[in-house]
C-alpha cells in the first residue's frame, strides 16, 4: 500500500524557516509536488519536482523563498521554506504520481501538515 507521510509543520514567526518532509512508503514516484490550502481558500499548487530533481517548478509567490528537493534513496521529498510570511499559513499537502512530468495530475496525497506563520 502506497502511503505519503508529511512532517515538519509547526508555528514560526514571520521571517523564519521550516522544512517539510514527505516520506513515501515502498515506492519511488516519478514526480512530487507540494500544495497548500489556507482557511476559506482553494488548494493551490506550491512546487513540484521531477524524477531526478533536474526540473522544478514553483508558484510565483514562493519563488526565491522555497526550495523543493528529493532524496530517492530515502523516497522522500522536502520543501525548505525560508523568509516565511503570514500569508504562507496553510495546511501543506504532499502529492506524488508515477506519470511523467508532462502528464498532469497527482493520484497520491498525504494527510497534510499545518504551517502557521505569526506576524
Amino acid at each position: 500500500q502506497v502511503q505519503l507521510v508529511e512532517s515538519g509543520g509547526g508555528l514560526v514567526q514571520a521571517g523564519g524557516s521550516l522544512r517539510l518532509s514527505c516520506a513515501a512508503s515502498g515506492r519511488t514516484f516519478n514526480k512530487y509536488a507540494w500544495f497548500r490550502q489556507a482557511p476559506g481558500k482553494e488548494r493551490e499548487f506550491v512546487a513540484a519536482i521531477n524524477w531526478n530533481g533536474g526540473i522544478t517548478n514553483y508558484v510565483d509567490s514562493v519563488k526565491g523563498r522555497f526550495t523543493i528537493s528529493r532524496d530517492n534513496a530515502k523516497n522522500t521529498v522536502y520543501l525548505q521554506m525560508n523568509s516565511l510570511k503570514p500569508e504562507d499559513t496553510a495546511v501543506y499537502y504532499c502529492a506524488a504520481d508515477f506519470r511523467g512530468w508532462f502528464q498532469s495530475g497527482y493520484d497520491y496525497w498525504g494527510q497534510g501538515t499545518q504551517v502557521t506563520v505569526s506576524s
